[in-house]
């Protein structure tokens, strides 16, 4: 039934039942290790699925489906997210998912090694730390080149990074944005930005759920340059840039530097680039925000299928959008310090006690008989 539900698509998928009693030099040939192993082949390369069911199926038919190495590269060395960090701050179980769906995932020190030639996409989310600036020359020379980018920043800005900025004609307007959307869907923390709806674009096709910013930055792009923008993220207009402090009564300060909602935290750039025979599409996103898709945060809404949506996209992998994804789920507990408290008090003491008390009971029982 599994198979037959890919056969209604591609008539030239085949499915070939294997007893290992009756053909056991066949499962060898295989390399099965366990009943129930589903083997699948596509050209030279081999996948092995262990559990019955669609995920994983189409997550292994994506893998063999990509022959030519496509590498996603993540900047390293500032402090920047990383595709294997299993803190709240990294991106782990993002990078996990990447893996799962063929893509080839490693970190890069700029400082250490020159961008690789099989690079399809560059990743820059969120460096805490200033750039050396021949780091950012080398990021400059590799977009003019015509390398796609995913840049994730946040509303700390980094000085060195503005040479990039004005090479894509982005300026990030000071302040965090403050979103009052928030409190329709129950969310407390207003600097929470909320976005619910999305332009006509590729990765927003099959995106029909609300997507969580927390603490971003807006964007101000400038239109007369040489790339062809579009604002792909924007908040409603309950929003503006918050430059005060944020604790205590939060308002937007009219006649002040503030800038109201709508506000766009999310562009996409797009140019042709090559040398005039072989042109291509050259595709960079720019996000004030690295957050969402942080381990804490891309369980949220829509994150994770945006996420990989955007990946898919930037690396020309367009087919595979339509690709619907289910949500992360929440792997994380978070606990209040007084339930904490309650649970540490309780298995210390109040266990402790109780089967005590159950004990004298029994004894003093036993004694009356």
């Amino acid at each position: 039934d599994l198979v037959g539900s890919y056969q209604r698509y591609k008539d030239n998928i085949t499915l070939e039942i294997v007893n290992p009693d009756t053909v056991p030099e066949r499962v060898r040939e295989l390399g099965i290790a366990s009943g129930g192993e589903i083997v699948i082949a596509y050209r030279d390369g081999r996948e092995k699925v262990q559990t019955l069911a669609e995920l994983p199926f189409t997550n292994a038919l994506l893998r063999l489906s990509r022959q030519d190495e496509r590498w996603i590269v993540f900047v390293s060395g500032h402090g920047e997210r990383q595709p294997s960090g299993e803190t709240n701050h990294g991106l782990g179980i993002f990078g996990h998912e990447l893996d799962t769906q063929g893509l080839r995932v490693q970190t890069l020190n700029l400082s250490e090694s020159p961008i690789p030639d099989n690079t399809h996409l560059l990743v820059l989310a969120s460096p805490q730390v200033e750039l050396l600036p021949g780091e950012v020359s080398i990021l400059q020379e590799y977009v003019r080149n015509g390398g796609n980018l995913l840049w994730l920043a946040e509303p700390k800005r980094l000085e060195s990074l503005q040479p990039l900025a004005d090479q894509l004609g982005i300026g990030f307007l000071p302040g965090t944005v403050v979103d009052a959307t928030g409190q329709m869907f129950g969310v407390s923390e207003p600097t929470f930005a909320i976005v619910t709806g999305y332009p006509r674009h590729e990765i927003t096709r099959e995106l029909t759920s609300v997507t969580v910013f927390p603490e971003v930055a807006a964007l101000d792009v400038n239109e007369a340059g040489e790339w062809a923008s579009l604002p792909l993220l924007t908040t409603l207009e309950r929003s503006w840039t918050e430059l005060g402090e944020l604790e205590g009564e939060i308002r937007f300060d009219q006649g002040t530097d503030e800038r109201a909602g709508p506000l766009d935290i999310g562009v996409v750039l797009t140019r042709m680039a090559g040398n005039g025979e072989t042109d291509s599409e050259q595709r960079i996103l720019v996000i004030g925000d690295g957050d969402f898709l942080s381990n804490t945060y891309l369980g949220n809404a829509g994150n994770l299928g945006f996420g990989l949506q955007a990946v898919h996209w930037l690396s020309h992998d367009d087919a595979y959008i339509d690709i619907r994804v289910r949500t992360a789920p929440d792997a994380s507990l978070v606990l209040s310090k007084t339930a904490e408290a309650v649970i540490g008090f309780g298995f210390l003491f109040g266990l402790p006690l109780l089967l005590l008390l159950a004990g004298l009971v029994i004894w003093m029982r036993r004694r009356r008989r």
